[in-house]
């Protein structure tokens, strides 16, 4: 008889911490976060020489788990460090091990997670897979010219919870996702609005290079000009303006924290500046909506709010305010990265989706 139960470990490695989960399919078994101090991690300068101290973390916790490693049917890795390429769940090869152990595409623990997963597969004889890594790149060519030749628009899109959302949707209405269109929108420090057309997010504001609403430490779309005459200004260095558009933007920037349940102390202290930007986030917020809802031609199944914002009734009545004639609005608050990683391994070890192969060829050439 076909195996009908697998049992997955998803790696989640971050800046300070490695989040990981046990699966067996839909049921999870645990799920921690293990925490790393800026002690624990000061021996490793570079981020790829964590490896041996992140691997020795996640087998300590397996061991006081009492998980007996050889009972887990395959390993999923979080990603990253990769060429663009296309969304699915990745069988881990050579190439992929290769681009995230060297890390020169971009440096960020996130690509520790294919190399935790193939290692630890390879050791135990068990298949390792990473899921719509955040090198996913699905836009159309239109989404990425600039006004600048040589200069493209970039896919960074929190990919994993954004497509885990969709299938996630898609399965409760008892649709296909490939069948659907769909506006998620993720909102969190990070924000990310896409636009899914028939299982391809085919374009979304980059959350990583200064595109799109300014969020809790994010600064957003800025006008061309005003940050050349900052980069210009003895005021700002080129750091602090990186850092702007990178992690202290945003409300961080404006009211001088990141949570937004400061922010609604604020209002209701009387604080109408606090009022004024937090409407202006939201407000950003919606005209990305919109965007996106007029590169799907207004043929739009839903319009998803997901991430830790979407908790926030709030924002959500407002966002429903000028959005309720687009699409239904769906809420479904939170993230479930680890959930995901595990999905997309079991949808393959089940036959229901076929693995992808990394090639290393960018999916985008230049013109």
């Amino acid at each position: 008889m076909p195996k009908t139960k697998y049992i997955v470990l998803a790696i989640n490695p971050g800046s300070t911490s490695t989040k990981i989960g046990l699966f067996e399919n839909e049921k999870v078994i645990f799920k921690t976060s293990i925490e790393h101090t800026p002690e624990d991690l000061k021996p490793y300068p570079d981020i790829k020489d964590q490896y041996e101290f992140r691997l020795k973390a996640v087998i300590d916790t397996l061991n006081k788990e009492n998980i007996d490693i050889n009972s887990i049917d395959a390993f999923s890795g979080r990603g990253g460090s990769l060429e663009p390429c296309q969304g699915g769940t990745y069988i881990i090869n050579q190439l992929m091990y290769k681009s995230a152990s060297e890390m020169k595409i971009v440096k960020h623990p996130s690509a520790l997670g294919i190399v935790l997963a193939k290692n630890l597969g390879d050791k135990y004889g068990k298949p390792s897979f990473c899921v719509n890594p955040p090198d996913v790149d699905e836009f159309i060519t239109e989404a990425r010219i600039t006004g600048i030749p040589g200069v493209y628009r970039e896919s960074r899109i929190h990919a994993l919870n954004q497509k885990e959302i969709a299938i996630r949707y898609a399965k409760k209405i008892d649709k296909n996702y490939k069948d659907l269109n769909l506006i998620i929108c993720h909102l969190g420090g990070g924000i990310s609005i896409a636009a899914h057309r028939k299982g391809k997010m085919i374009d979304c504001n980059d959350i990583v290079n200064g595109d799109g609403p300014m969020t809790p430490n994010r600064s957003g779309f800025l006008p061309a000009k005003a940050v050349l005459k900052m980069c210009m200004n003895d005021k700002y260095s080129l750091e602090q303006i990186k850092g702007f558009i990178g992690k202290n933007g945003g409300l961080t920037a404006w009211l001088g924290t990141n949570d937004i349940r400061k922010v609604h102390k604020m209002i209701d202290k009387g604080n109408q500046k606090a009022k004024i930007i937090l409407d202006a986030m939201i407000y950003q917020i919606i005209k990305q909506i919109g965007a996106m809802y007029a590169s799907l031609k207004g043929n739009c199944s839903a319009i998803i709010l997901t991430g830790g914002i979407a908790n926030d009734k709030y924002v959500r009545d407002k966002i429903k305010s000028y959005c309720k004639t687009m699409a239904k609005i769906v809420s479904m608050p939170g993230e479930f990265e680890l959930e995901a990683l595990s999905a997309g391994a079991i949808r393959v070890l089940s036959g229901l989706e076929k693995p992808m192969i990394y090639t290393g060829k960018p999916v985008f050439k230049s013109l």
